[in-house]
């Protein structure tokens, strides 16, 4: 019998060795390893199902399919048979941040597998920003060490998100051209998200960002979009025109109409997607090859409790959607635009042998999963082994501040003999051409908070160049009411420096010095204690150890959290209110619609404060 090579990472030379030896096994002319027989196939290419039929299998790849029995080819190795199951492809993702998760890939497969999901279009502009020089071989590294889970990198045009943001890593058109000659897993770039830096010559990330697009369209690869805020004619066309290919920030059905109209591919996310569908379907809108479900962001304790690629399809059904249509969104539609239907998005020959079994199609209930020609998960119960990776130094090593961190680090002066300052403000999600403005008090010549207006403080402390600079403000409606209480985490979008958020400098200070020492995740405070910690030491954005492990130290966070009094404003809407957490992580955003924003220290911002759209910085206080 021939050998075939690896088969774990795409290259050319071992592509062309596969496909040679894939067709002679489907003419029979060579033996194959197993087959799969099962009571019902979907054909998502003409959505179609096909009883009684076998699938052929040879090495990690589909060789044959057809009606069972047919093949006349030699079968070496086992034959199953599952005439209750219905079979369709192994689910993918558009559209994800794996990081997100905050499990390391390896771990991360184990938990989506039993969920369906088989490939994942990683967006990464996430370990890019903490460890850009590393980010193809992390990402590599899974699959090479085993993990039956296919992630196809789109390197970060987001790294770094702004023009004045800095640190970790640096893309742009060499980069990006090397990217894409290493490996055919790389499918295209990362999120545009920066659109100011597309569309103004003027801006300081214009010549980086379109080196990057320059570099995607040389090599075929497709360039992802991120139009968040875009709802007028003119921005749309303009987004389109740029050549940027899709949107899954959309959150209404006109929204998505209008950039439908436009050209982009619209990839919809769990929770726009009920108003949306439902909302398409009663206009009529019949044709959904330009449609994807993707999830973008989702930890790993709501994965636990809501699943992965199979929630967004089983919304999609409950909302209105025949359920092979929304299969197609999650399989055909997202590997057709994404160039990768040679190896994704159906059962196939020459696809990777990725099986979704389900017991009830309507309910999209998953009875076991197959990926790389074989068994991984019965129920929810993940059967393949886990690879043991040693993650190296440098995905371990990424929380670089050199210096224990004070009270003083984030005190802000006041003028001499004042008595009140007038302040600068932010709030979470403040997508305002103005700041806030209030007149807050001065004390022991330093500018207070004010927890009778909600005023709290809050900072970004940089964890790249080894000096922890930081940036402080006041913020409103934010963080804890508790006194010496502060809360810290290394995952803030998308630069990842630490944020924290504190009613006293000193905690604020306690905070980030534990995440010095556990080389990232969360710190809580309370008290002046510390009092809970969750740890991410790959990246400071994920963990290399179960999700029940990380689960469990998210749970004692919350409950720890829960005994602390936090500031909010009731008119904000409670939808998006992060008051405790994880949507905090959020609030760092930089990206559109964003204006006025915080970030750690820079040559454009030396106060860190600074609006992204306009390059315009502003002292904090005066």
């Amino acid at each position: 019998m021939t050998t075939l090579p690896d088969d774990l990472l795409i290259n050319g030379a071992d592509e062309v060795a596969i496909r040679q030896d894939l067709a002679l096994v489907a003419l029979g002319k060579c033996p194959a390893d197993k087959s799969l027989r099962v009571g019902r196939l979907l054909d998502v290419h003409g959505r179609r199902w096909h009883e009684d039929q076998e699938i052929v299998i040879r090495g990690r790849r589909v060789a044959w399919v057809g009606p069972a029995g047919a093949y006349k080819g030699e079968i070496t190795g086992e034959r199953v048979h599952e005439p209750d199951l219905a079979a369709v492809p192994g689910f993918g993702e558009i559209h994800k941040h794996i990081e997100s998760s905050h499990l390391t890939p390896e771990y991360e497969a184990a938990l989506v597998l039993p969920f369906g999901c088989t490939w994942t279009c990683e967006a990464s502009h996430e370990f890019s920003n903490v460890d850009g020089p590393h980010n193809l071989e992390f990402w590599l590294k899974a699959r090479l060490a085993g993990s039956p889970n296919k992630i196809f990198p789109l390197p970060g045009s987001a790294v770094p998100p702004t023009a004045y943001e800095w640190g970790g890593g640096h893309f742009g058109y060499d980069e990006q051209q090397k990217f894409l000659a290493q490996s055919l897993m790389v499918a295209g770039l990362d999120e545009v998200m920066d659109w100011p830096a597309v569309w103004n010559p003027e801006n300081p990330s214009y010549d980086r960002l379109w080196g990057m697009i320059r570099a995607t369209f040389e090599q075929r690869g497709v360039v992802e979009g991120h139009a968040a805020g875009l709802k007028e004619l003119p921005e749309i066309n303009a987004f389109a025109g740029a050549g940027l290919s899709s949107d899954h920030e959309a959150w209404t059905p006109e929204e998505v109409r209008e950039k439908l109209r436009r050209g982009l591919f619209m990839e919809l996310r769990p929770h726009s997607l009920p108003d949306i569908v439902k909302g398409l379907l009663a206009d009529g809108q019949e044709d959904w090859s330009q449609f994807a479900l993707c999830t973008d962001d989702r930890s790993c304790s709501d994965t636990m409790k809501l699943g992965a690629t199979d929630h967004n399809v089983r919304t999609a059904i409950e909302n209105g959607l025949a359920p092979e249509i929304a299969i197609q969104l999650v399989t055909i539609n997202p590997a057709r635009h994404m160039r990768l239907t040679p190896w994704v998005g159906s059962i196939a020959p020459g696809r990777y042998a990725d099986i979704v079994l389900l017991s009830d199609v309507e309910k999209l209930e998953i009875a076991k999963v197959w990926a790389d020609g074989g068994p991984v998960s019965e129920g929810r119960k993940y059967t393949a082994p886990i690879p043991s990776i040693d993650w190296p130094n440098w995905a371990t090593n990424t929380v670089n501040i050199k210096r224990e961190l004070t009270a003083a680090d984030f005190a802000i002066s006041a003028e001499a003999g004042r008595q009140t300052m007038q302040a600068a403000l932010l709030r979470p999600f403040h997508w305002s051409d103005e700041f806030i403005t209030m007149d807050l008090p001065v004390r022991d010549g330093e500018v207070q908070r004010d927890e009778t207006r909600n005023v709290t403080k809050f900072a970004i402390v940089d964890r790249f160049s080894g000096e922890g600079k930081v940036a402080k403000m006041f913020w409103l409606g934010t963080g804890p009411k508790t006194p010496d209480t502060a809360l810290a985490c290394s995952m803030g979008h998308d630069k990842h420096n630490i944020w924290v958020v504190g009613s006293s400098d000193a905690a604020m200070a306690k905070a980030v010095n534990a995440l010095r020492q556990s080389q990232g995740g969360w710190a809580l405070v309370r008290s002046g204690e510390v009092v809970a910690t969750v740890g991410y030491e790959v990246g400071g954005l994920m963990t290399a150890r179960p999700p029940e492990a990380l689960d469990a130290e998210m749970k004692h966070l919350y409950a720890e959290g829960e005994k602390v009094e936090w500031m909010y404003e009731p008119t904000f809407s409670p939808r998006w209110w992060p008051g405790f957490p994880e949507r905090l992580a959020f609030a760092t955003l930089t990206c559109a619609p964003w204006r006025w924003v915080l970030v750690a220290p820079s040559p454009l911002a030396p106060e860190g404060f600074v609006n992204v759209q306009t390059g315009a910085t502003h002292p904090i206080v005066w």
